[in-house]
C-alpha cells in the first residue's frame, strides 16, 4: 500500500502578523524574510519577531521558512552564518537560499531551499541540489505540468511551486535591468520593477509600433483550477506569493486555496495535508477581490495568448458589469453584483486605467466622488471593495485542534485525559474525596469539560467512565480543564517534529561546466562551491563587475507572439524591420528572439 504524500500549503507573511492570520486562514505553512538578506528587502523581520511566529505556528504543526535569498558579498557571510544559527536556536524550519556560497560556511543542521531564484527549470539541475542536501526545490514558473512530472520521476527531493500572485517577466535569478539602470539588484532583493513600466515598442527603421504600452507587464498567477495537475505530477508544496502584501491578501487568498485542497482531500486520500487544525471563517473567499491585474495559469498547459496586462500593471480586481447609461453626476451598470457606498471602480480607456470612489450608490445608479469620462458600453471592475475589505479587518478565523476528554473514577479520586488528533495525550489524577449526586452530573461535566475558550483546542467528545453519579463542583472542573489544555498544549510543543538536516560536503559535477555573470558567483564561498563541483568561473556577478553588451532580462513571455508575429505559429508577418526595441525615456531596449529556446531576451542598446 503506497504511503500518503503529505501536501503544503505555503503562505506569505510581510510580518508576523500576517503570518500569523495565514495559520489560522488554513496555511500548513509560512515564509517569512530576515531584514537584510530577503528577496523582497521591504519585508525583513527580527530574529525575535521571526521567534514569536514560530512558537505560533508550530502549536498547529505548522511550518515556518526563512528567506535568506540574496547573492551576498564577502563582507557578510560571518554575518550569514550568525543569522542561520539564530534561526535554528529558535527552531526555524528551514531556510531559502539562493547563494550557493551560504554551503560553505559552517552550519547548524537546519534544512535548506532552494530558491527559485536560483532558476530551477531542468530536471539536471534539480538533480543536482537534491545530491547537494537541499531538503526542497522552488521550480521556475515558467515550467509546464510535463516538465513538473518529468522532474518529479527523476528526483526525490520535495518540489515547490508557485500558485498564485504576481509574476516576474524574467527567469528568477536571471533579471539584471533593475541594478543597469538604478544600481538596485533585483538579486539584492532591491528591484525597481522596471518591467512594469510604459514603452514605446520601435522598429529597426524608426517607426513606432505601439506607444506608451506596458509590454513586459503580465497578468498575475493563478492555479486555482490546476490544484490536482499539480499533486499528480508531483509537486508536494504549493506557494502563493505576496510578502509585501497585506494581511487582507494573505487571509483570503490562503483560505481560497484551504477550501480548494480540502476539497481535494476528500475524493483522494492519497493526499494529506501538512499541519493540524480545522479553520473555521466567517467570510466567503473570493481570488478576484485581492489585488491582481487579472489571472494567467501561465505556461504550465504550455503557451497560452493573454498572459499579459499591456494597458497597466495596476490591479483591475473583479468585473462587475457595463455601463447602460450615464448621468450629469452619475451612472448606471447593468451589474448582478451590489455596488456599495466607498466601493473603488475601475475602467480602461485610451489612457489606460482609470478609477473613481463611489460616494452612493442607489440600485444600479452610482454617484461617484468625482465624474469619470466614460462612455456607455465600457467595461468596469471594482478593485477596492469596501464592505468586502472593511470585513477583512477585523476578526475572521479561529483554528481549533480537535480533541477528546476522557474522565474516570479512581480508588482515590478521579482521572482525567485529553488526546488530539495528532495522538498526543496529557493525563493527570485527582485525589478527592466522592460524593453522590442527587441528580446526574454528566450534561455537567461534559459542558464544563468542553469549554475551551481561546485556547487552540476543541472538545469534539467528553467519555465519562464513572460506577455512580458522582458530584464534582463546575469551578473545580473548571480547572481540570485549564489544566488540561495546557498539559496538551506542552505536550505538542514537545512532540513537535522538527526536521533537521546537516548539508554534508560534495563534490559531484555541476551542470554547466562554466559561469558567466549569470552564474550570480558574488564571493569567494560561491567561486570555491562551484570550483568544488567542477565549474569554471568566467565571469563575476554582473552587481559586481558590469557586463558590457550582454541580455539583462530572460524571458518566456514574447512580444513577437504578443503581437500575433511568432514564426511557429503563423505566416503573417510583422511588416516592421527587426530589431525591435523598448524605449522608456532616455533607456532604449534591445529585444533578441531565440525561437528555438521559445524566449526572448533583452538587452541595453549603447551599454
Amino acid at each position: 500500500m503506497k504511503t500518503a504524500r503529505t501536501i503544503e500549503l505555503l503562505a506569505p507573511a510581510k510580518n508576523k502578523e500576517v503570518g500569523k492570520e495565514a495559520v489560522l486562514h488554513g496555511a500548513d505553512a509560512v515564509y517569512i524574510g530576515i531584514s537584510g538578506f530577503s528577496a523582497r528587502m521591504a519585508a525583513g523581520n527580527s530574529i525575535e519577531e521571526i521567534a514569536e511566529l514560530v512558537e505560533f505556528a508550530h502549536r498547529y504543526n505548522a511550518r515556518v521558512y526563512v528567506a535568506l535569498n540574496t547573492i551576498l558579498y564577502d563582507n557578510e557571510l560571518l554575518q550569514v552564518e550568525k543569522l542561520i544559527r539564530e534561526l535554528y536556536r529558535i527552531n526555524a524550519d528551514a531556510v531559502i537560499v539562493q547563494d550557493m556560497g551560504i554551503l560553505q560556511l559552517n552550519l547548524p543542521p537546519i534544512p535548506l531551499h532552494a530558491s527559485t531564484q536560483t532558476d530551477n527549470r531542468t530536471v539536471e539541475k534539480v538533480r543536482f541540489l537534491e545530491d547537494t542536501g537541499f531538503a526542497q526545490v522552488v521550480l521556475a514558473r515558467e515550467l509546464s505540468i510535463e516538465d513538473i512530472a518529468e522532474i518529479s520521476s527523476q528526483t526525490r527531493v520535495p518540489l515547490e511551486v508557485f500558485v498564485h500572485g504576481a509574476l516576474c517577466v524574467s527567469y528568477s535569478g536571471q533579471c539584471y535591468i533593475s541594478h543597469a539602470i538604478t544600481g538596485r539588484s533585483a538579486n539584492r532583493g532591491e528591484c525597481a520593477q522596471i518591467c512594469r513600466l510604459p514603452f514605446d515598442l520601435q522598429d529597426a527603421n524608426g517607426n513606432i509600433i505601439r506607444k506608451n504600452t506596458h509590454l513586459l507587464s503580465l497578468k498575475d498567477l493563478n492555479r486555482y483550477d490546476n490544484l490536482e495537475e499539480l499533486l499528480d505530477a508531483g509537486v508536494s508544496s504549493l506557494k502563493i506569493e505576496g510578502r509585501l502584501k497585506d494581511v487582507s491578501y494573505v487571509k483570503n487568498v490562503v483560505y481560497a486555496y484551504r477550501q480548494r485542497l480540502d476539497e481535494i482531500f476528500k475524493k483522494r486520500p492519497e493526499f494529506i495535508r501538512a499541519s493540524s487544525g480545522k479553520s473555521d471563517i466567517n467570510f466567503t473567499p473570493n481570488l478576484s477581490k485581492s489585488f491582481n491585474r487579472g489571472f494567467t495559469p501561465y505556461f504550465l498547459n504550455g503557451r497560452q495568448h493573454d498572459i499579459w496586462s499591456f494597458e497597466s500593471p495596476k490591479s483591475i480586481g473583479e468585473f462587475v458589469g457595463t455601463v447602460k447609461a450615464v448621468g450629469r453626476e452619475w451612472l448606471s451598470l447593468k451589474t448582478a453584483h451590489p455596488i456599495n457606498n466607498g466601493d473603488g471602480l475601475c475602467f480602461m480607456d485610451n489612457n489606460g486605467l482609470n478609477g473613481f470612489r463611489v460616494n452612493r450608490a442607489e440600485g444600479d445608479r452610482i454617484f461617484p466622488a468625482e465624474s469619470p469620462n466614460i462612455n456607455i458600453g465600457t467595461k468596469v471592475y471594482r478593485n477596492y471593495d469596501h464592505d468586502f475589505e472593511n470585513r477583512l479587518t477585523k476578526k475572521t478565523a479561529e483554528r481549533k485542534i480537535s480533541t477528546d476528554v476522557i474522565i474516570w473514577e479512581t480508588p482515590m479520586g478521579f482521572a482525567v485525559q485529553i488526546s488530539d488528533e495528532d495522538n498526543n495525550s496529557y493525563t493527570f489524577s485527582i485525589p478527592f474525596e466522592k460524593q453522590i449526586a442527587q441528580k446526574s452530573q454528566h450534561e455537567n461535566i461534559r459542558t464544563q469539560l468542553s469549554k475551551t475558550g481561546n485556547t487552540i483546542f476543541r472538545v469534539e467528545t467528553v467519555d465519562i467512565r464513572f460506577s455512580g453519579e458522582w458530584f464534582i463542583p463546575s469551578s473545580l472542573l473548571g480547572e481540570w480543564r485549564k489544566q488540561l489544555t495546557s498539559g496538551l498544549l506542552s505536550v505538542r510543543k514537545i512532540n513537535y517534529r522538527q526536521q533537521r538536516n546537516q548539508i554534508q560536503p560534495s563534490s559531484h559535477a555541476y551542470p554547466e561546466k562554466e559561469l558567466t555573470y549569470l552564474g550570480n558567483v558574488s564571493n569567494v564561498n560561491s567561486r570555491a562551491f562551484y570550483l568544488q563541483h567542477r565549474t569554471k568561473i568566467l565571469q563575476p556577478a554582473f552587481e559586481q563587475v558590469r557586463q558590457k553588451n550582454v541580455p539583462l532580462m530572460f524571458t518566456k513571455h514574447c512580444i513577437k507572439f504578443a503581437l500575433g508575429w511568432c514564426p511557429r505559429e503563423t505566416k503573417d508577418k510583422s511588416g516592421f524591420r527587426e530589431p525591435y526595441y523598448l524605449i522608456n525615456q532616455q533607456n532604449k531596449f534591445k529585444l533578441t528572439f531565440d525561437c528555438k529556446r521559445c524566449e526572448m531576451q533583452v538587452s541595453l542598446e549603447n551599454q
